[in-house]
């Protein structure tokens, strides 16, 4: 059972986790950066922890700091939200590694899904149907155009290891 959540994001998503916590009696631990210090995360969360300076590398993806907050605040989970940590495979095996509950996927999972192509070959193995498109990566605009036409407009381009 969770008892208390660290929160390692900000505005609204934070809030939303608070909330939700708090309906459920969940105790949150919020973190904060020298420029959300007045934020309305910081002031709804059940305690809150400096954790940085305003640039995300210093405060929200500063994956050891956020750790240490966790492990000293006694949260047994944290959330990432969206974004920051949230699709890093690295935090969440560190989490895994500390005995921390992540809220979200495992980093095997990211590992396997962080790259689009094996997270499709993955998936078609198990015969779960997934949305048409090229086998392999791209390698030019003509090879993009041939593939767009033989399965329909429209069509969208992702990076391999991009998000989303």
């Amino acid at each position: 059972m969770i008892s208390k959540v660290l929160i390692a994001n900000r505005g609204e998503i934070a809030l939303r986790v608070i909330k939700t916590c708090k309906a459920l009696g969940i105790k949150t631990v919020a973190v904060y950066s020298d420029e959300d210090r007045n934020s309305l995360h910081v002031k709804n969360a059940t305690e809150s922890y400096h954790i940085g300076e305003a640039a995300p590398a210093k405060s929200y993806l500063n994956q050891e700091k956020i750790l240490d907050v966790i492990l000293s605040s006694g949260a047994d989970a944290v959330h990432p939200g969206y974004g920051f940590l949230s699709e890093n495979p690295e935090f969440a095996g560190l989490c895994e590694k500390n005995k921390v509950t992540f809220i979200g996927p495992s980093a095997a999972s990211m590992d396997l899904c962080g790259d689009k192509q094996q997270c499709k070959a993955a998936m078609l193995k198990a015969k779960v149907p997934t949305v048409p498109g090229s086998p392999d990566v791209v390698k030019d605009a003509d090879e993009a155009e041939k593939i767009a036409n033989e399965i329909g407009y429209p069509v969208m381009l992702k990076s391999v290891y991009g998000g989303g």
